[in-house]
C-alpha cells in the first residue's frame, strides 16, 4: 500500500473524534516483556521517564542490565525452533491478529507516545503506518525461498532460506510503533525469534505492544522487549554470544558502536538505519506552493525529529525568494498549534527531552556564532517544556555544522543555487545519504538527478517521509548499511544455505 504522509497526518488529524475533550489516561506497563511474561528487572532497577512538555514525572521503567538480556536470550533460544516450524500461515494468522488488537488500542498507544516524547494524540498516525508494515510482511511469509540450479551434470543444486534463530533490534524514540513492526514484522514471519531494545526515551508502546502480541496468540519467547540505557543493555545485545542478527535504527554514532560490538563478539550480521541530513532541490520551473508544503512537512513532522527530514533545501536563486516567502507560510500551517501533546487542539508538541533540547539550541549557538542569517526562527530559550520553533537558516556556510551535522529538530537550511552541477555537488557534499529530493517538471533532468543523488532513497517532485512497503529505504555512506521493507526487508532476516544433490 502506497501513501502521502501528508494526507494521512490531515486525515488522522480531522477524524480522531476527540475534539473539544482531554485525552483520557491509560494504565501504564513498566516492566520487561520476557518468555510470555512482564517482569521487573533482576537488579530491581529503574529509570525516570519525564514529560518533555510538562518536566513531570510520566513512570519509573525497569532498566535492563545484563542478567535481564541472557533471560531474553534464553527464552527466545528456546522458542526459535518451534517457531520456525510454524507454517507460515498460522504466522501470518498471529502477526493480522496484532495488527487487529493495535487497531482497536490506538488511544493507548498515542497516549503513551504523548507522555513519553511530547507526540500530539491529534495527530498520531503512526498506528497506520505501522500496522500497514506489519500486515505486508504478514503475507509475505509464503515469498521465503530459494533457487534451483541444473548447471551441473547429475547434480541438482537449491538453496534455502532460513531464520538466524535469535535475532536482536534496537530501536529509536522518534516513531517507535513504526520501528517496531519494521522490524518485528520481517524477523517473525521468517521464523526468527527477537530480543527488541525500545528507547529509554519512548518505552511504553513497545510494552503495550508486547501486552497485544500476547493476546493475540504469538508463543512465548518468540518476542522478548527489554526496557533500558545503551549500556549496559543495547551493548550486551550487540555482543551477545547466541544472537546471530541485529538491526538497529538510530544515530550514526551508536551505530558503529553497535556494528563494533557485533563484530568484536561473534561477527553477528548488522543492518544499520543511521542518520540524515537530506538535501531537497527545487529547480525554477517546479510547482513551487507544492515543493514548499512538501519541505514543510518533511521538517515539521513529529517536530523535526525523522532521520530522513529534508533539512537542506537548495533553491534555484531565480525563485528562492519567493520560495522563501511561501515556506515560512507553509511551515507555521503545518506546525498549526503548540502546546500540551494530551490536548486534542494541539498540532505541535515539544522535542523529545531536555537533551534533545540542548542539542538544538548548541547546534543554532553554534550557527549564531558563525554569522548565519536566520530568516526565520531563533536560538529556543529555557522554559518549563522542550518547544523549540521552526528555525530557518538562510544560505550559511558550506562547511559549518548547521550544514553538515544533523540537529534532529525543526531546523532547516535555505540555499540558493545557481546551476545543476553546482545543485548536486552541494547536495551530495555530506557525511549522509539517506533521502534525497528533487523538485522540477523536466524528466530528464529528474533522472538525472535520481541517478546522481549519493542516498539510498530518492523523491521526484515528493519528499521525505514518504514511502511505500513493498520498496526498500536505507542508506549510502554514513547513513547505514542494508535496507528495510520490501523483499530485501525480508532477505536480511534470513541466511543463505546451498545445498547439491549428487543425482547419479
Amino acid at each position: 500500500m502506497m501513501k502521502s504522509f501528508a494526507s494521512t497526518y490531515l486525515a488522522a488529524d480531522a477524524g480522531n473524534g476527540q475534539s473539544g475533550a482531554q485525552s483520557p489516561t491509560y494504565p501504564i506497563e513498566t516492566r520487561h516483556f520476557i518468555d510470555g511474561e512482564f517482569q521487573p528487572s533482576r537488579s530491581n532497577k529503574t529509570f525516570p521517564l519525564i514529560s518533555p512538555a510538562t518536566g513531570n514525572l510520566s513512570a519509573n521503567v525497569s532498566a535492563a542490565q545484563a542478567e535481564d538480556v541472557d533471560l531474553a536470550v534464553e527464552a527466545a533460544s528456546r522458542a526459535s525452533k518451534p517457531w520456525a516450524k510454524v507454517s507460515a500461515s498460522e504466522r501470518r494468522a498471529v502477526m493480522l491478529k496484532i495488527c487487529d488488537l493495535i487497531d482497536q488500542h490506538v488511544g493507548e498507544f498515542a497516549y503513551l507516545e504523548a507522555i513519553s516524547m511530547g507526540k500530539p494524540v491529534s495527530n498520531y498516525v503512526d498506528h497506520i503506518i505501522g500496522t500497514s508494515i506489519l500486515r505486508y510482511y504478514a503475507g509475505k511469509g509464503h515469498d521465503i525461498a530459494g533457487v534451483t540450479s541444473l548447471a551441473t551434470d547429475s547434480h541438482l543444486n537449491l538453496t534455502l532460506k532460513q531464520p538466524y534463530g535469535v535475532t536482536a533490534a534496537i530501536i529509536p524514540w522518534n516513531v517507535s510503533l513504526i520501528m517496531m513492526c519494521m522490524k518485528i514484522g520481517p524477523s517473525l514471519i521468517a521464523g526468527n525469534a527477537l530480543v527488541m531494545k525500545s528507547s529509554e526515551k519512548s518505552p511504553l508502546t513497545s510494552l503495550l505492544f508486547a501486552r497485544l502480541a500476547k493476546q493475540a496468540g504469538l508463543p512465548p519467547g518468540v518476542l522478548n522487549i527489554l526496557s533500558g540505557l545503551g549500556k549496559p543493555c543495547g551493548d550486551c545485545l550487540a555482543r551477545h554470544m547466541k544472537i546471530r542478527k541485529i538491526s538497529f535504527t538510530g544515530s550514526a554514532r551508536t551505530g558503529k558502536l553497535v556494528q563494533r560490538a557485533a563484530a568484536e563478539s561473534n561477527l553477528k550480521d548488522c543492518t544499520l538505519e543511521l542518520g540524515g541530513k537530506s538535501p531537497l532541490v527545487v529547480f525554477e520551473d517546479a510547482d513551487l506552493e507544492k515543493a514548499a508544503q512538501a519541505a514543510a512537512f518533511s521538517i515539521m513532522f513529529n517536530s523535526g525529529q525523522i532521520c530522513m527530514a529534508s533539512t537542506r533545501v537548495y533553491v534555484h536563486r531565480s525563485v528562492a525568494t519567493q520560495f522563501l516567502s511561501m515556506y515560512k507560510d507553509k511551515i507555521l500551517q503545518v506546525r498549526g498549534h503548540v502546546g500540551d501533546p494530551l490536548d486534542p487542539k494541539t498540532t505541535s508538541g515539544p522535542v523529545a527531552d531536555r537533551q534533545q533540547f540542548n542539542t538544538i539550541k548548541e547546534f543554532l549557538e553554534g550557527a549564531k556564532q558563525e554569522a548565519c542569517s536566520f530568516s526565520m526562527g531563533d536560538v529556543p530559550t529555557e522554559q518549563k517544556g522542550c518547544f523549540v520553533d521552526p528555525v530557518i537558516i538562510w544560505d550559511p556556510p558550506k562547511n559549518s555544522d548547521i550544514v553538515q551535522k544533523e540537529v534532529f529538530g525543526p531546523v532547516v537550511c535555505v540555499i540558493p543555487f545557481d546551476t545543476e552541477d553546482e545543485a548536486i555537488s552541494e547536495a551530495n557534499d555530506s557525511e549522509y545519504g539517506l533521502y534525497a529530493s528533487v523538485f522540477t517538471r523536466d524528466i530528464s533532468r529528474a533522472i538525472h538527478f535520481a541517478k546522481d543523488f549519493e542516498a539510498g532513497t530518492i523523491g521526484i517532485n515528493t519528499t521525505s517521509p514518504y514511502h511505500c512497503e513493498n520498496l526498500p529505504i536505507g542508506g549510502t555512506k554514513g547513513s547505514g548499511t542494508g535496507r528495510e521493507l520490501g523483499s530485501e526487508g525480508l532477505d536480511i532476516w534470513t541466511e543463505t544455505k546451498t545445498v547439491f544433490v549428487d543425482l547419479s
